[in-house]
């Protein structure tokens, strides 16, 4: 049994590993996500049945890239009643060939057949949720069934929405061949965009959703990792692997034992990932060394400061702050300038923070983050019933029970603090 069981770990993890490319190349050769994609299955089928036996091909990329453009030609042949399937001994045997398509798969086609892979999946013409959906199906594998429990929804929907993004990327005529230099470059925020949105997905889970959702935080980072080993010298690919990996590392710490928030200072430190931490800093100095700061190394900068405090009273909220000034010049964004407030709360007293933000209330009047953090700058003021007001706010903006649980902490915790009087809050939202 454990023969059995090791067998299929390694074959497992050798059809994980080979996917991106594998799929990338019957792309280019079928032109047709979808029979690409039934052309891998079906190649990971006959993986399954022959590996156990005759042991690992020479180059297993190539192996099942090869056994999967056979049969899509025979799932083509026999559509269209051009010939008879092929006995299935002549397309089982692949010795000879192997070699020679290895040999044929240098650095430059695995580059280019997964980047046309991922640039397909982050079409511009389609909307987010259904790049991210997209590309979970297509380049990471997973089933459908995993992607609509991570997004909460049905698999019929789910299902429907793929659907939706195939129809879509065909009726778009979008090329095949190797993207051009100038696309490449346009394309790869765009990907680097997209992994963030799969990470954030699983990064917002809380509640009854977090083991269906948190796994798309390590999805998002084998991709990272993989963007990063076709780009090894972009520096904001390695911020964006950074980012992901600091933010990670506290996962084992952000949440109590019924699924609450713990806030960031009240995290047990101890339950970080010291080695995600380690790997996730090393990536941040190499970036910064290039010289060509953008917003994915800005925030891994931000982290790394976080993750670099042994105590919350150690961190640098100066250093933070001018970060998030620098974050705002490159993406202006009122939600930058909030979490900017945050720091400047820290650095120059609450009053400083509160003018700040004041400006955004109408363009974020429906974000529950700013009333709870504006109701944290008034408790400090000692302006209670105002803070009351917006603590209120926020919770009937909160999107899950989760988010009106950690503002009601805050407000407790605040309120305890100032020793003022805990607000009776509403308890819709």
């Amino acid at each position: 049994m454990s023969n059995i069981a090791s067998d299929l770990a390694w074959i497992d993890a050798a059809l994980i590993s080979a996917r991106p490319q594998a799929v990338g190349a019957l792309l280019r050769y079928f032109r047709d996500l979808d029979l690409a994609e039934e052309a891998y299955q079906n190649a990971c089928l006959r993986a399954l049945k022959t590996w156990p036996q005759n042991g690992p091909p020479r180059d297993a990329t190539a192996w099942l890239i090869m056994v999967g453009r056979n049969s899509g030609i025979d799932d083509a042949r026999r559509r269209n009643k051009l010939a008879e399937l092929p006995p299935e001994d002549a397309i089982s045997d692949t010795d000879d060939a192997e070699g020679e398509i290895a040999e044929r798969l240098d650095g430059s086609h695995y580059r280019d057949d997964i980047l046309r892979l991922l640039f397909i999946c982050c079409h511009p013409q389609l909307p987010a949720t259904q790049q991210i959906a997209l590309a979970l199906r297509i380049v990471s594998g997973l089933t459908v069934k995993q992607i609509a429990r991570a997004f909460l929804v049905s698999e019929a929907a789910m299902e429907q929405r793929i659907t939706r993004a195939k129809a879509a990327v065909a009726k778009a005529d979008v090329p095949f061949e190797a993207p051009g230099a100038v696309e490449r470059s346009e394309r790869l925020a765009a990907v680097a965009a997209m992994i963030y949105l799969v990470f954030n997905e699983g990064y917002s889970a809380s509640g009854d959703s977090i083991v269906e959702r948190a796994p798309l935080c390590d999805e998002a980072i084998r991709l990272a990792r993989l963007l990063l080993r076709l780009f090894p010298s972009e520096p904001e690919i390695m911020g964006l692997l950074s980012l992901l990996l600091l933010q990670h590392a506290r996962a084992g710490a952000r949440y109590d034992a019924d699924g609450g928030i713990v806030l960031l200072d009240d995290q047990d430190r101890s339950r970080w990932n010291k080695p995600m931490i380690a790997e996730g800093m090393a990536l941040i100095d190499k970036a910064m060394r290039h010289q060509s700061s953008g917003p994915y190394q800005v925030q891994a900068a931000i982290a790394a400061l976080h993750s670099g405090a042994a105590h919350p009273n150690e961190t640098d909220w100066t250093q933070i702050e001018l970060l998030y000034r620098t974050l705002e010049m490159q993406q202006p964004s009122p939600v930058v300038t909030l979490n900017r407030a945050v720091a400047v709360s820290k650095v120059q007293g609450p009053q400083a923070a509160l003018d700040l933000i004041e400006p955004l209330a109408k363009r974020l009047s429906g974000y529950f983050n700013f009333h709870g953090v504006r109701g944290a700058l008034l408790l400090q003021l000692g302006r209670a019933a105002e803070a009351r007001c917006a603590f209120d706010q926020a919770i009937a903006l909160a999107g899950t029970t989760a988010e009106a649980a950690h503002i009601r902490m805050h407000i407790d915790r605040l309120m305890a603090e100032s020793r003022a009087p805990v607000p009776q809050t509403s308890t819709h939202g």
